[in-house]
């Protein structure tokens, strides 16, 4: 793995400074709080800024298990693609809203299973890009790459040269869209964004998506209502909002579920609440 992958701050300056040089008008945005960023916090990584810190902290005063539920949907992540490399036998995946390396990243947790698997990473915050070398760090027989785009046009997606020339659209891919959603409003069409993105995928390929949810504790609003302050949108929905994102998939079992409860591995930690997590995700197939 790339030495920069875990984050610390002594590796990022020299990114930086070769980002600088490659991309001389890339704007790094420093001064206005990025999910990507916040999310890195919230798992205790150092690739953020004073105001990430400060959006990330309002949050943790609203709902006081903002890291903790951070922490349960990054191990339902890792959970989910295990599944799909190892019981799917799925080879190929596309990562939208991909983060801050945070190992183990999904080429890690793939190629672990089979090591031809090849990922396409998708994001849109600079900071993310400054780390991309962290994400390519594949295994001989597979291939990782990386695209800097929006999920909100997924065409510019799929036309990507860095996915048509990684990926094989005619065979299956799993699609992850982990802790995306909850930032796309209502108005954004998430429904049509999924769409767009299932549909140029074969059969057999597989889906899989978190969202926040306040069905079990109203402090999950507060929580948005602490991000929108910070200009962040934040969309909560309910386990049948979130069932609707599936809309013409197979859910697999056990369906929609709280991340924590969505086949908990034997090392996961014991005694949380569903209101603790209130976090909702799935996997669902494409018939």
């Amino acid at each position: 793995m790339d030495p920069d992958a875990d984050g610390g701050q002594a590796e990022v300056g020299p990114w930086w400074r070769s980002l600088a040089e490659e991309h001389p008008s890339i704007d790094l945005r420093t001064d206005r709080p990025h999910t990507a960023r916040i999310y890195d916090y919230f798992l205790g990584g150092k690739d953020n800024f004073p105001a990430d810190r400060v959006a990330a902290e309002q949050a943790s005063a609203a709902f006081p298990n903002a890291s903790l539920a951070a922490r349960q949907n990054r191990a339902f992540m890792v959970r989910a693609i295990r599944h799909l490399a190892r019981e799917a036998g799925i080879r190929q995946f596309l990562d939208i809203g991909t983060g801050i390396p945070t190992s183990p990243n999904v080429h890690e947790i793939a190629q672990a299973v089979t090591p031809q698997a090849r990922v396409v990473y998708t994001d849109n915050d600079p900071i993310v890009l400054a780390h991309a070398r962290a994400l390519l760090a594949s295994t001989p027989q597979g291939r990782t790459a990386y695209l800097d785009a929006d999920l909100r046009d997924p065409q510019t997606i799929l036309d990507a040269p860095e996915l048509r020339e990684t990926l094989d659209l005619s065979l299956p891919v799993a699609l992850s869209m982990i802790a995306v959603f909850h930032f796309v409003a209502d108005s954004d069409d998430p429904h049509g964004i999924i769409r767009h993105l299932v549909d140029a995928l074969p059969s057999g390929s597989y889906l899989i998506l978190t969202n926040g949810t306040t069905d079990y504790d109203p402090a999950t609003q507060d929580l948005a209502v602490a991000y929108e302050k910070q200009g962040i949108t934040v969309r909560l929905r309910n386990r049948t909002e979130v069932e609707n994102l599936f809309g013409g998939l197979e859910l697999i079992d056990p369906g929609v579920e709280l991340v924590h409860r969505w086949r908990p591995a034997a090392s996961d930690l014991p005694g949380l609440t569903d209101a603790q997590v209130s976090v909702y995700g799935g996997i669902a197939r494409k018939p």
